[in-house]
């Protein structure tokens, strides 16, 4: 996987630079102080995977990140946490705020990993039949048995999902959109673009975050009144 630096500040980017070496991949190719620059080398290297702030003079990080090819990942690096949901709809691989810790930015390398390797592969998964208590997921040529109550949450990468539970995680190839329409809407909600919880498992939320275990979800804003109302209001 190779990968290039897009961030204006010179620190910063020697700061990811050193995140790399010491993770050991992606392959960096190089460091640009703007998203200009970062497209104009990208038009003759193959670039897998931009490591992308998004506070920048004349096209932000938003912006350059919407140009980008389809199998062209994204890892947002910013110092700034409200740009957090924008990144899910843009459907970025990871969101990681300045200062970044080294396991904070391998597990971010993991799963663009992951995610490129589905890419490559192409395998059309999907999801078998449903019933009343759990539903059969085809994945890695395999029919997965998952109960309801096994999901902590469903999230939406792309054109794959990944079924997280406690003590592993599914990915199979299908829209967020069409498995959501198979869950029982009892059990599960959808809290943004990018993720569906099982309300069983919600710890604790404020207005912008949910808490499950160890795992934080971004609540959307086009979700947020529905969210309230199913969670909330229909409980009280």
């Amino acid at each position: 996987m190779n990968c290039i630096i897009v961030d204006d500040e010179p620190l910063a980017r020697e700061a990811i630079e050193v995140l790399i070496r010491r993770n050991g991949s992606p392959v960096w190719l190089g460091s640009f102080k703007s998203a200009e620059a970062a497209s104009a080398f990208m038009i003759d290297h193959p670039v897998d995977l931009v490591f992308l702030d998004i506070q920048m003079p004349h096209i932000n990080g938003l912006d350059f990140a919407r140009s980008l090819p389809p199998d062209t990942l994204v890892i947002f690096t910013t110092a700034f946490t409200e740009y957090a949901l924008d990144s899910y709809e843009i459907e970025a691989i990871d969101y990681l705020v300045k200062p970044i810790k080294l396991e904070r930015f391998c597990k971010a390398v993991n799963k663009a990993v992951i995610y490129q390797s589905l890419l490559k592969t192409g395998k059309k998964e999907d999801i078998g039949e449903i019933d009343a208590e759990f539903i059969l997921v085809k994945s890695e040529r395999r029919f997965f048995k998952i109960e309801f109550a096994q999901i902590l949450f469903i999230e939406g990468l792309k054109d794959y999902v990944i079924i997280h539970m406690e003590k592993e995680r599914i990915i199979t190839k299908m829209n967020l959109k069409n498995i959501h329409e198979k869950l029982p809407g009892r059990i599960f909600i959808r809290v943004n673009k990018s993720f569906i919880v099982n309300t069983k498992y919600i710890d604790s939320f404020d207005n912008n975050d949910l808490y499950i275990k160890t795992h934080i979800v971004p609540i959307g804003n086009v979700y947020r009144e529905a969210f309230f109302k199913e969670l909330v209001s229909n409980r009280i």
